[in-house]
């Protein structure tokens, strides 16, 4: 069994910085796709940031990029997203979810962790 559990969300002032992390069991990162996803109230899910073994860059939304950084640690089998430079606009819940290599979608996920961001 595959669980995913997220850490590091809390509430910050415009400008300021967080990082997330969250460790899988159950799956190696060398052997799974992983992402993050946010969630804002009245809003769809959608992916910020994505890692695959294979890549050499990773992939990050127009809306963070040059902000967030995304990074997996595979001695602690552990992702990371590295979010600098906080916007109001960045409010919301942060999913981390892993997918299977050779699949499209992901299979497994968090219980998410609340990012809010007071302007």
């Amino acid at each position: 069994q595959v669980h995913l559990v997220e850490s590091g969300g809390g509430l910050v002032q415009a400008g300021d910085s967080l990082r997330l992390s969250c460790a899988v069991s159950g799956r190696t990162l060398r052997g799974s796709r992983m992402a993050w996803f946010r969630q804002a109230p009245g809003k769809e899910r959608d992916v910020i940031a994505s890692l695959n073994p294979w890549d050499v860059y990773a992939y990050l939304a127009d809306s963070v990029k040059g902000r967030f950084t995304i990074s997996g640690d595979n001695a602690k089998n552990t992702v990371y997203l590295q979010m600098n430079g906080l916007k109001p606009e960045d409010t919301a819940v942060y999913y981390c979810a892993s997918g299977a290599l050779g699949s499209s979608g992901y299979d497994y996920w968090g219980q998410g962790t609340q990012v809010t961001v007071s302007s």
